[in-house]
């Protein structure tokens, strides 16, 4: 009897029923509210276990790929479509196709369920911290500390130690997330009594300290580390040249593995706008394979920086100004 019930209720009642219960509805309030008997209700949770994943309860979030999506994505590749021709028929960017293919197998090992679940899988939370995952890394990171090494020194420490191991990376913001956030008990006692400010916790900064801060950045230590090693070109370096009293201004792009320069014209003014056109128009005259990345320090200039990556597909990352780059 419970399988003919089973096959009586479409998916849409199905996910209905399991989202109220969910919620904390009883089997009477949820077999009235989607006009099936309470013996269905029953059939419904009982076969789903009393657990319900996240994404049966709740609808995929339209800011990532549904699986629909993603059977959508490997059909395309099975016609040899290219990124932008399969991002335009799902309505995303062809560079979001891009790196969903890459990360899940490439071309011809892209394989829509698995990545489905990986993806899943991976925006859990809450998560384990990098230091928390991998003991080895934090054991060594607690030695440096202890030896009164920054957190800065011991990212940049990191990537000259382990370049080809991205596990054994860390950045300063890792670290001190591990200190101020995720610690506990003695641990978090011992590596905040090794911090040079001797803290405990992160004191606010001042107001002046947060304005003009640029909104949604990916910093430098985020980068992949094919950007760090110059092996692949296509990802360039930004800066500003400004004139006597800041009247004019030019804008400069280094290729990092060619050292291959282009100018931006700046005419008018310096400011977001026009930064973020000239820069839209000297990224665009170049073959796709050398629009990668862009790095730029956080000058206000680059306050459109995620219009810029909207319009060209380029990732945008930012460095700190008073640290040296890489």
């Amino acid at each position: 009897m419970a399988k003919r019930v089973w096959r009586r209720i479409t998916p849409e009642v199905r996910r209905e029923i399991i989202r109220l219960a969910a919620k904390g509805w009883p089997p009477r309030e949820i077999a009235a509210a989607v006009e099936r008997s309470s013996g269905s209700v029953f059939t419904v949770t009982r076969a789903a276990g009393g657990v319900f994943r996240p994404e049966s309860v709740a609808p995929p979030s339209p800011n990532r790929l549904s699986l629909d999506d993603r059977v959508a994505v490997f059909m395309g590749l099975e016609r040899g479509e290219s990124y932008a021709a399969i991002g335009e028929a799902l309505g995303w960017h062809r560079s979001t196709i891009y790196r969903e293919v890459m990360a899940n197998g490439g071309r011809d090992g892209y394989r829509p369920v698995a990545a489905h679940r990986r993806a899943h899988e991976r925006a859990r939370r809450p998560k384990p911290t990098k230091l928390a995952a991998n003991p080895k890394l934090c054991a060594w990171v607690i030695a440096l500390l202890q030896q009164w090494w920054s957190p800065e020194q011991i990212a940049r420490a990191s990537r000259r130690e382990f370049p080809d191991d991205v596990e054994q990376q860390v950045s300063h913001e890792t670290i001190y997330k591990s200190i101020y956030v995720q610690g506990r008990g003695e641990l978090r006692r011992e590596l905040a009594a090794c911090l040079r400010t001797g803290r405990a916790q992160r004191r606010t900064r001042q107001q002046r300290d947060r304005r003009g801060r640029i909104p949604d950045m990916v910093m430098i230590s985020d980068r992949p580390a094919e950007i760090a090693d110059r092996a692949v070109p296509g990802h360039w370096e930004g800066d500003l040249i400004l004139g006597q009293g800041n009247q004019s201004a030019i804008g400069t792009l280094v290729e990092r593995s060619s050292r291959f320069v282009m100018l931006l014209h700046l005419p008018a003014d310096h400011g977001a706008e026009s930064v973020r056109d000239a820069l839209t128009a000297a990224i665009t005259t170049l073959p796709a394979a050398i629009q990668r990345s862009v790095t730029w320090d956080q000058g206000r200039e680059m306050a459109q920086h995620v219009q810029f990556t909207v319009d060209t597909g380029v990732d945008v990352y930012f460095c700190d100004p008073h640290s040296p780059w890489q």
